[in-house]
């Protein structure tokens, strides 16, 4: 859950479409009488209209060759719809070139245009309701600066060289394979440390360079310092096409206020006055990292939008695309001023649609659902089954908090029915909020910062929040480990850094590795671990818990502080080098964990637990984790007496060993893990 700058935040009350409308022939839907909005509602959610005005095809938007362009919108409640082009982008509504379009099937509209119109800006006009509106395509793929109209382009000019034959980094699908770095655009080169060419800050094409060193030649910067911690994926922010930020005079934000779904934003491209340098140049940031052995994953935001009033939908079919409360307002379980209507037909079509697309077209690895549990289990199981059909190794996750009241929630896509989401992971809050305490508490601490009765709570994180024990137990029912999203920091709320400093008083020292301890924990648990960019550096924001619009200062990746903590930068190395060494580290069913993850006896303030390698084809027989929270060095018995390989130890994780252990006990060092093999 995020706070969004008050400019996006609607509270509108639905206005005054609302009426009956009577099906008719002929595939439109003709109005007879001023009715409640309820009325309508009503109308949209029945199976009636669904039977009728569920459009199946693949078409809608603008579909270009280069010697004619055809046009397809749903509009099923309008009576009259035209296609208008513009010679300019700024040209008005009311000059643009009217072209007729026709009633067809399901409730769509179809037009053409002969000749090769790539380049050809355009927009809807629509007779709807006794109002006449001109609306952006909602399935258009480019736009003029700013958001303001379509343009129709030929897609095939837009790929960098060998884009469409590139292959994507190898991979097993296995979500429990995976790990995720958090990254904003803009953040990677926008501060003066990170050596990326004044040009390209704050840029797509940031991404394409390479070797990036700090101005004092002392640490890797940008997506080469990324590959070195050997992360499997780079999970983007935002880049799709939002209202927070101007086009004309970029500045920061997270851009969580969605304005044109299957357009790259403009602000990151080298010119956003041209329609086709934001898709080239996010192509060829893709390709950048794939060509590094990076996946690429997409943040996206269907939950709801910057302004409802004014999206394209809402004007091209008023009522059907978010939910309403019965005197009309629009529904508020995202606390931002709308909620998407996805459990209707048309509704969960698009964000299907949308998600293939960029998956296709960009070739997006991954997609991060925001505030996914506004969203409906049928869509994003529809999600999940579109992606696998295009490429099944697309991992999909998304926030499962449960928000609103519009749905049922056992329609709700919220943690809860993850085991009716197969495929599908959520982030753990659960696991989050027991190594470090509340997010919405600055002073609360977790199970690393003393609060040791959170030791169950960090447990089922540790098993990926599955059914373990009687006394170890996730709370999300029959799932996989690969449905947890393991993490102690995200973009939301304080650094993990600045929570130690709010909630503690450890000395600088300790903090550091007291970070390195609630770090550890996530990334060797079972299940997807996912940290935010910069936190392998102690990251800081200042003790700014909410810095979607808090600028270059607060934000940016600083990138001279990764050479002041390179300990921690190779400790979190390290550990993913470790997870992805020994697949006990990375089980994938539930009957799995449960049969080969042993917690062990251990002293308070002591977590530890035993994996059986042998049992799931490890080259290690034995696997002892423990986690120590104790600021003083702890001694705990090991399960035989025997030579045991040190491999993390203090400050220091990899996969070369430090040294031996024998017999039966073990000193764990104060604020720290501890991992062993045999």
């Amino acid at each position: 859950m995020r706070r969004i700058s008050p400019k996006t935040v609607f509270n509108s009350r639905f206005l005054a479409f609302a009426m009956v409308f009577v099906l008719s022939i002929g595939g439109a839907v003709s109005t007879s009488r001023q009715a409640h909005a309820a009325d309508l509602q009503a109308l949209y959610d029945s199976a009636d209209f669904a039977a009728k005005y569920t459009y199946g095809g693949d078409d809608l938007g603008n579909t270009y060759t280069p010697t004619g362009t055809k046009f397809r919108v749903w509009a099923p409640t309008a009576s009259k719809v035209e296609l208008l082009t513009f010679p300019t982008a700024d040209t008005k509504d009311s000059d643009g070139q009217v072209h007729t379009m026709k009633a067809d099937v399901n409730g769509t509209w179809v037009g053409s245009l002969d000749g090769d119109q790539n380049g050809t800006i355009y927009a809807y006009r629509v007779y709807v309701g006794g109002k006449i509106n001109v609306a952006n395509d909602p399935y258009e793929r480019a736009s003029t600066i700013g958001g303001g109209r379509g343009v129709v382009v030929d897609l095939a000019k837009s790929n960098p060289t060998g884009f469409t034959t590139e292959a994507r980094p190898a991979f097993s699908g296995n979500t429990t394979d995976a790990s995720i770095y958090e990254l904003h655009v803009r953040d990677l080169s926008i501060d003066a440390s990170s050596g990326i060419s004044e040009k390209n800050k704050g840029k797509f094409l940031a991404f394409t360079e390479l070797d990036t060193h700090t101005p004092d030649g002392k640490s890797l910067t940008g997506i080469s310092a990324i590959k070195q911690l050997g992360v499997t994926h780079v999970e983007l922010l935002p880049v799709f096409d939002f209202a927070s930020v101007s086009e004309f005079s970029p500045s920061f934000n997270w851009g969580y206020d969605p304005d044109n779904y299957n357009v790259p934003e403009g602000s990151y491209s080298s010119n956003p006055s041209d329609p086709y340098s934001r898709i080239n140049e996010l192509k060829q940031a893709i390709a950048a990292m794939h060509s590094q052995g990076l996946r690429v994953n997409m943040d996206v935001v269907y939950n709801h939008v910057a302004n409802p009033a004014s999206f394209s939908e809402e004007l091209i079919v008023p009522g059907y695309f978010f939910r309403q409360e019965p005197d009309g307002s629009y529904a508020n379980g995202t606390g931002v001023g709308n909620e998407v209507a996805s459990q209707r037909p048309m509704v969960r079509k698009f964000i299907v649609d949308s998600v293939s697309y960029w998956a296709k077209e960009y070739h997006f690895d991954g997609f991060r659902f925001d505030l996914m549990g506004i969203l409906d289990v049928q869509t994003m199981n529809a999600v999940r089954q579109a992606l696998d059909a295009i490429d099944p190794t697309i991992i999909v996750l998304g926030e499962g908090w449960n928000m609103g009241d519009a749905l049922p929630d056992s329609q709700k896509a919220i943690q809860s029915n993850l085991p009716s989401m197969p495929g599908i992971a959520a982030f753990n809050d659960g696991i989050r909020d027991a190594v470090k305490g509340s997010v919405f508490d600055s002073s609360d601490t977790g199970w690393a910062t003393g609060k040791l009765g959170s030791a169950d709570a960090v447990k089922a994180g540790i098993v990926g929040e599955v059914m373990y024990s009687a006394l170890v137990s996730g709370n999300w029912g029959d799932t996989q480990p690969g449905q947890s999203v393991n993490y102690v920091e995200c973009h939301d709320n304080s650094t993990l850094y600045d929570k130690l400093i709010s909630s503690t008083s450890l000395t600088s020292t300790n903090r550091t590795k007291v970070f390195q301890l609630a770090s550890s924990i996530p990334i060797l648990a079972q299940g997807m671990p996912f940290i935010q960019a910069g936190q392998e550096f102690l990251r800081s924001k200042n003790g700014n818990d909410n810095s979607y619009n808090a600028g270059d200062k607060v934000n940016s990746l600083k990138w001279n502080q990764r050479t002041k903590n390179i300990e921690t930068v190779k400790y979190f190395a390290g550990l993913f080098a470790l997870r992805a060494a020994h697949p006990a580290f990375r089980m994938n069913t539930a009957a799995q964990v449960r049969a080969n993850l042993k917690f062990l006896s251990a002293p308070k303030g002591v977590i530890s637990y035993w994996l059986n390698g042998t049992a799931v084809g490890d080259s290690a027989n034995v696997i002892i984790v423990a986690h120590n929270a104790n600021k003083v060095a702890t001694t705990m018995k090991l399960p035989t007496s025997a030579k045991w390989t040190v491999y993390v130890k203090g400050s220091k994780a990899g996969t070369t060993p430090l040294g031996t252990v024998m017999g039966s006990k073990v000193s764990v060092p104060a604020y720290s893990t501890l991992v062993l093999t045999r």
